[in-house]
């Protein structure tokens, strides 16, 4: 239990010390003007009270990412702890944060045109495709939890396929409509649920802990099929949303575009990752707590899922009001992802066709092929989809640390605060690719009758990485003095 005191502590501190160290690097600056002044439309561009924007923002990134990643995360081991706290501070919420910045300094700019003017034109361009078609996934992908949820706590007449029309119906408006009028009302309530229950789940965590594993201990892979699931790369892509994802850069933008000073980007894109990482401590002690141990977690998930495992901690630690809370979380939380998602597709695909999106006709003519071809994708089997969303994801995160970097490069600013996180999920998404079944595997497995050694995908993952930093270095070694840009 000490272990996990020490954590919090250090996860809190590290959004004053580090997040304070970070926004320095930056420059953030309260008297420049930020888009939602420049470019107010009444749809994207609207101003909102930071506390709202801070749960809309925590909210868009959470999704179910740091309670069922976690606890599926913790079954690597204590090390899970580790990389949820140091992932958090130096490379998730950096991530967010300086994503979020570049775009306040981009007039509200999406993911991909922020990343193409740093890594030039023809990745602009694969990142259109990309990030569009990772929003549309995700927008599939969190459709099947809460309607599989939602059919089992109503009567049979209101089915699975019920309520994924029902979901999508959502989406659309959640897509359509002005972010002030659906979103910016129902997110604030749904943030406040999912925090109340990690706070309530916390305590009783305090009170009824029956193991809580120490670091020092040892950081033992404590999974039964450890050899197949080594912790690097498995671990650090399991807990993606608990510690860094490339999705999170998607969503800082669309907050961009309703911050009133850049005083509050601190608060809004550092805080909401380290508020997520905390959920996912909470999250990931818990699930060891209450079922007694590793082994006992992983036979209680063997027969289960996490999704049950979630409702009965909440209704046996807090009681008729946790199974309420619970019932939020697992079914509010993966939709206001999935909404915001398909947003972020709106406006992605929007940016890049440069398509004002102040009138319905407009906002019509872009989100309706997004939503065709997400219905088309939610065919697709959930297992397949999930499977491969993950390490897209963290590609994404990847293309985004490496181009914050150059940002950094360029304006003469300490680019090592993003270089070493890039490089570090440039090894570890390179190697999973190259490891996992559903990766580069997927290809060898049935066309070679070969799989990829573990060794040899370190060594790929490694390879690469070192490739990107001499690159980056060369371009570094490039920029002459006068080519130092002041941002």
């Amino acid at each position: 239990m000490l272990s996990f005191t020490i954590a919090l502590i250090v996860l809190i501190g590290g959004y004053f010390i580090y997040g304070t160290f970070v926004s320095k690097v930056f420059g953030q600056d309260p008297s420049r003007r930020t888009p939602v002044h420049t470019h107010a439309d009444g749809v994207d561009f609207v101003e909102l009270p930071t506390w709202k924007i801070f749960l809309i923002q925590f909210l868009n990134i959470a999704g179910l990412g740091p309670i069922f990643g976690a606890i599926m995360g913790v079954m690597f081991g204590p090390a899970a702890f580790l990389w949820i706290v140091f992932g958090t501070i130096f490379a998730g919420a950096v991530h967010d944060y300086l994503s979020g910045m570049l775009s306040l300094r981009s007039d509200g700019a999406s993911l991909p045109e922020i990343v193409g003017g740093q890594l030039g034109n023809g990745i602009k361009n694969v990142l259109r495709v990309f990030s569009l078609l990772l929003m549309i996934l995700v927008g599939a992908v969190f459709v099947y939890n809460p309607a599989d949820l939602l059919a089992m706590l109503t009567p049979d007449h209101l089915d699975r396929m019920f309520w994924i029309v029902v979901i999508f119906a959502y989406y659309m408006l959640a897509t359509l409509l002005p972010i002030d009028k659906l979103i910016g009302k129902l997110y604030p309530i749904f943030g406040l649920a999912l925090l109340f229950m990690a706070v309530g789940i916390m305590t009783m965590l305090y009170a009824n802990a029956n193991f809580i594993p120490e670091v020092w201990h040892g950081l033992d892979n404590q999974r039964l099929d450890a050899d197949s699931a080594p912790i690097f790369p498995m671990m650090f892509v399991s807990i993606a949303c608990g510690a860094i994802s490339g999705f999170h850069a998607t969503q800082s933008p669309m907050m961009a575009r309703c911050l009133k000073n850049e005083k509050h980007a601190r608060p809004v894109f550092y805080g909401a990752m380290v508020t997520e990482g905390i959920v996912a401590l909470i999250w990931a002690a818990a699930a060891v707590a209450f079922t007694g141990g590793y082994a006992e977690l992983q036979q209680t998930l063997g027969s289960s899922s996490p999704a049950v495992l979630v409702n009965d901690i909440s209704k046996t630690w807090l009681g008729a009001a946790g199974g309420v809370l619970a019932i939020l979380g697992v079914i509010a939380a993966p939709i206001t992802s999935g909404d915001t998602a398909l947003r972020s597709a709106r406006l992605i695909a929007a940016d890049f066709m440069n398509i004002k999106q102040k009138k319905i006709a407009k906002r019509l003519a872009v989100s309706v092929p997004i939503f065709i071809l997400c219905f088309v994708i939610m065919l697709i089997p959930y297992e397949a989809l999930w499977r491969y969303f993950a390490w897209c994801n963290q590609v994404l995160s990847v293309f985004t640390l490496w181009a914050i970097t150059v940002y950094l490069a360029r304006t003469g600013k300490a680019y090592v605060i993003t270089m070493l996180p890039a490089m570090f999920m440039t090894a570890v998404t390179v190697t999973y690719i190259f490891f996992a079944p559903e990766g580069f595997n997927a290809l060898t497995q049935p066309l070679l009758g070969m799989t990829i050694s573990y060794e040899f995908a370190v060594g790929i993952g490694l390879t690469v990485t070192l490739l990107f930093a001499a690159m980056f270095m060369r371009f570094r070694r490039s920029l002459p003095a006068t080519a130092i840009i002041r941002d």
